[in-house]
């Protein structure tokens, strides 16, 4: 399975700065890893069209209704989209999500047909306290428990260290593999049918100057990825094309 390279835009770029970018990505971009993106949704369907895989950074747990403001992932599928991120660690943190609360965001969006990159990790201080598979094993175990294995196949797993977003900091790689590995072993004693195949990304600080020493690590199947995928270029260099 090719390595993925997953660009989570947040709130950045106007509509012509999308469409400039992607023009300029596609001009280059090879397929040698794969390539989805998030925009802000707004501007998702720039994302359709171009015929890269298309995301939204987060989905209400409800398809239809009285839900003012939310995105419904119903309605984002049968537009073409793809991918649905959350539990990012802004999210938990700006807007007081938790993994419980994400559990049935989860479920929503996974029975709609959307793949979930469900986001997990711990702060500086966690990390300090030696918190952090107890925490990381948390995350998992609220976000995805009583979840239906059929739709779980299409599930993928995130670790973002917090205190290495958006610092320069990166977790090294023998870091990183500790911590995908142990996420490994949770999702195959939970699932044994494919915990082994489900892709786990590593998002915090990924580089070009760094990407290629944490893909060789044995669990990590690619990198969910803010600032460095603002950049065509930068993208097309941890997609392998510059």
């Amino acid at each position: 399975m090719k390595k993925l390279m997953v660009g989570n835009w947040k709130m950045n770029k106007n509509g012509k700065e999308c469409a400039e970018y992607l023009d300029a990505f596609l001009e280059k971009y090879s397929g040698h890893r794969e390539a989805w993106i998030a925009p802000q949704a707004l501007y998702v369907k720039l994302v359709i069209n171009s015929e890269l895989k298309a995301g939204i950074q987060n989905c209400s747990e409800h398809t239809d209704g009285a839900y003012t403001g939310e995105v419904s992932p119903r309605t984002f599928r049968e537009m073409g989209g793809h991918f649905v991120i959350l539990g990012h660690s802004e999210r938990r943190q700006h807007f007081s999500e938790t993994s419980r609360g994400l559990n049935a965001k989860i479920r929503t969006a996974l029975q709609e047909g959307l793949t979930v990159i469900y986001c997990v990790g711990e702060t500086l201080e966690q990390r300090e306290q030696g918190l952090t598979l107890s925490l990381i094993g948390d995350q998992l175990h609220q976000g995805l428990n009583d979840q239906t294995k059929a739709t779980l196949e299409n599930l993928i797993i995130a670790y973002e260290p917090v205190w290495a977003i958006g610092t320069g900091k990166t977790a090294s790689p023998a870091q990183a593999q500790e911590v995908h590995s142990f996420i490994r072993s949770i999702l195959t004693a939970k699932f044994p049918s494919f915990g082994q195949k489900t892709r786990i990304l590593y998002g915090g600080s990924v580089k070009p100057d760094n990407v290629e020493e944490l893909l060789a690590q044995k669990d990590i199947d690619g990198g969910l990825v803010g600032g460095a995928s603002l950049k065509a270029k930068d993208f097309l260099a941890l997609c392998g094309d510059m």
